[in-house]
């Protein structure tokens, strides 16, 4: 890439320009669906390996998913069952710690295999784990994250760290919660 880019002005710029997905927006929104009553369509989603890892796990739940055009995926999970998850699919994407919040909001219990994806410095998992626990999940950490709550319950949670997907995974808890929650510390 260039060191420096020179722009030279005097010239209309006009035309048009379609962003791309992000997959950092995608993959959050596509967890959330699991916590839905019905179906959703998330759009501007980009065909990448994590989107379609994330889709697998979704899907090895029962849950009908289905590209409706290049870019737009409709995810039914009315059909969702409470399943272990594929450990390998989980290792293969840092994403799949999105699951706990959906899953723990819709079947109140969630076997977590330990989510993998590139290392990319200090990437904590203790801040999603306490930020469920104030919100009324038992989590016992072994070999895998076994999370369990009998009722979600709203609660003053503060974040240790403001994690994006901790945030993301707490929110999707709480707004299946019974009560009020507020998140302090949250990333924004």
């Amino acid at each position: 890439m260039a060191d420096r880019f020179r722009v030279t002005g005097g010239v209309a710029v006009q035309g048009r320009v379609r962003p791309a997905g992000n997959k950092n927006a995608a993959l959050p929104m596509i967890a959330a669906t699991l916590a839905a009553d019905g179906p959703s369509e998330v759009s501007n989603v980009p065909r990448i390996k994590d989107v379609e890892a994330l889709l697998e796990l979704v899907a090895s739940l029962g849950t009908d998913v289905a590209w409706v055009g290049d870019h737009t995926v409709r995810i039914d999970p009315s059909a969702a069952r409470s399943r272990p998850l594929d450990p390998a699919l989980c290792a293969d994407i840092r994403a799949s710690i999105l699951l706990a919040g959906p899953l723990l909001a819709r079947f109140g219990r969630v076997t977590l295999p330990p989510p993998g994806g590139d290392v990319i410095g200090r990437r904590r998992l203790d801040t999603h784990v306490l930020a469920l626990e104030h919100l009324g999940v038992d989590v016992d950490i072994g070999a895998e994250y076994h999370m369990e709550a009998r009722q979600l319950r709203g609660a003053d949670v503060f974040l240790d760290e403001p994690s994006v997907t901790a945030t993301e995974n707490a929110l999707v808890a709480a707004a299946r919660a019974e009560g009020r929650t507020v998140l302090r510390n949250a990333a924004s």
